[in-house]
């Protein structure tokens, strides 16, 4: 079980890799390309998606709108609301993983939101 102070840089890459995305490997940031799709990840750790100004930075220089932050489940929720009232200026999605189980993982979106019956 990896603790929460570590950003799930492994789990990132494993999620994206089943997603079918290809990856360019740099540092714990890396690129997953597919199609049209080039989207920069970024892993958190649990300090990180609490405090995440230093990481949310702007375009990135290759023009990439497309963001995605990996970060352990139990701080997705903190993290999106924190993106939902920067409103930074590209596209972003988050992807909460489970510290012991490598297979489950969830995407949130900035709107998700259940509809009203």
């Amino acid at each position: 079980m990896a603790p929460v102070t570590i950003p799930p840089t492994e789990e990132a890459r494993t999620v994206f890799r089943r997603l079918g995305y290809a990856i360019s490997e740099e540092d714990s940031e890396f690129v997953a390309e597919r199609k049209w799709r080039r989207v920069r990840v970024t892993p958190l750790c649990a300090d990180d998606a609490k405090k995440p100004e230093s990481v949310l930075g702007e375009e990135s220089d290759e023009g990439l709108r497309l963001r995605c932050f990996v970060t352990w489940m139990q701080c997705t929720g903190e993290l999106r609301e924190y993106l939902r009232s920067v409103k930074p200026p590209y596209d972003w999605a988050i992807i909460g993983v489970e510290e012991d189980d490598d297979e489950a993982f969830e995407v949130v979106h900035p709107d998700t939101t259940l509809a009203p019956a």
